[in-house]
């Protein structure tokens, strides 16, 4: 290819920037048309060196890019349900992306982002309950996420029964907490920070609501108290306490005082308003109530029926001794009692005998004569 057919091919340009007029003059223009010539080859071949080359280098280390890739792309992850034992908890108000930073920190998952994926797959990162759980050290972050549900945080559930004293409600907290039972002991004394009513007089006897609690392991046995008084207090909204006690002439404390005796003494619930109107119906004559639950736990005694000795006793809880209510609740009474307290059934009953021990049927009767006939008849039962 002569010199004219490859200036013609390269497009060769002045220095005006026009194309190359074809001429037959020769020395320094056709000198300096032979060098531009040189430079403009040198523009078509690099391009094509520097694609060869990178085509080289991708072509041999695609394999490796690959790898690389993928391990920026997927994140390091266990597999299997994991070994040993660690406890994780998950503080309110912690995000999704804490708690899995919280996961590879006590080296339950192999990273973070693992976990965030997992929890994400499973449409659950806003759902992470507070509380704490026991997984395993090395678990799949799937498994991780699986085990994180609020059926398995640790937690103790303790049922308190309605009518358990104070004492009773202790000694319970502690069995099934694993907690001392002098802790619970001394923040029953140390009242102050339970929000009692002011109508309690600092006495948690009466105000400890008998219901199903579930106890996380830090918490302490004040703070289970105080769970406790938190729901009397929602109640006493919830049926107007207050008010009720204001409607009948009597203040809430001597509701509640009340309220633990028909507990106590009601064998059933439908049996709790006619026992209250007893207690009403005393009061109003007066006439000593001689309620023997109130004469048990005066002597710290849980029989349900006082000796004639026993009924003697001097002792301000006595109602045998004492004339009107005692001076605190001798149970904690549910939501039956409260609400039969303050809202008694009619009638002129001034006595009640559970005649039959094993159906707990209680019975009433006006005078004393229709009251002897109901012992007897509890006698004839076995009672």
């Amino acid at each position: 290819m002569n010199d004219l057919d490859l200036n013609t091919l390269l497009g060769a340009e002045d220095d005006e920037g026009s194309p190359r007029r074809r001429s037959r003059n020769s020395g320094k223009r056709g000198g300096g048309r032979r060098r531009r010539r040189r430079r403009n080859r040198g523009g078509f071949i690099a391009p094509l060196l520097a694609f060869v080359v990178l085509a080289g280098i991708v072509g041999g280390g695609g394999y490796y890019g690959y790898l690389w890739l993928s391990d920026a792309l997927v994140p390091d992850d266990y597999t299997g349900e994991g070994t040993g034992e660690v406890v994780i908890e998950i503080k309110p108000g912690q995000s999704a992306s804490e708690v899995a930073q919280e996961l590879e920190r006590q080296g339950v998952v192999a990273s973070a982002r693992a976990f965030t994926n997992a929890i994400s797959n499973a449409n659950r990162s806003a759902s992470l309950q507070p509380g704490e759980y026991k997984l395993r050290k090395q678990m799949s972050a799937a498994s991780a996420a699986a085990a994180l549900v609020p059926d398995n945080r640790l937690l103790a559930t303790v049922t308190l029964e309605e009518g358990l004293r104070l004492s009773q409600t202790l000694t319970k907290l502690a069995e099934k907490t694993g907690k001392p039972v002098k802790e619970f002991q001394a923040a029953a004394k140390d009242t102050e920070d339970l929000d009692l009513p002011s109508y309690a007089k600092g006495k948690l006897e009466g105000y400890a609501f008998p219901a199903t609690y579930e106890f996380q392991p830090k918490t302490t046995p004040k703070e289970m108290l105080a769970q406790m008084v938190k729901r009397f207090n929602q109640t006493a909204e919830t049926v107007d306490l207050e008010g009720g006690a204001k409607a009948l002439g009597f203040k809430p404390q001597e509701i509640i005082v009340i309220a633990s005796i028909v507990q106590a003494e009601a064998g059933r619930t439908e049996d709790m308003a006619k026992i209250a109107r007893v207690i009403y119906n005393r009061l109003k004559l007066p006439m000593k109530l001689q309620m023997d639950s109130t004469t048990m736990y005066a002597l710290g005694k849980f029989r349900t029926k006082a000796t004639f000795a026993e009924t003697a006793t001097k002792h301000p809880y006595n109602t045998y001794y004492v004339d009107g209510l005692p001076p605190g609740a001798i149970t904690n009474p549910g939501d039956h009692a409260i609400e039969a307290a303050l809202k008694p059934a009619k009638g002129d009953w001034l006595y009640f005998v559970a005649t039959d021990p094993k159906s707990n049927v209680t019975e009433f009767a006006t005078t004393e004569a229709e009251f002897r006939q109901l012992e007897a008849k509890l006698r004839a039962n076995g009672g």
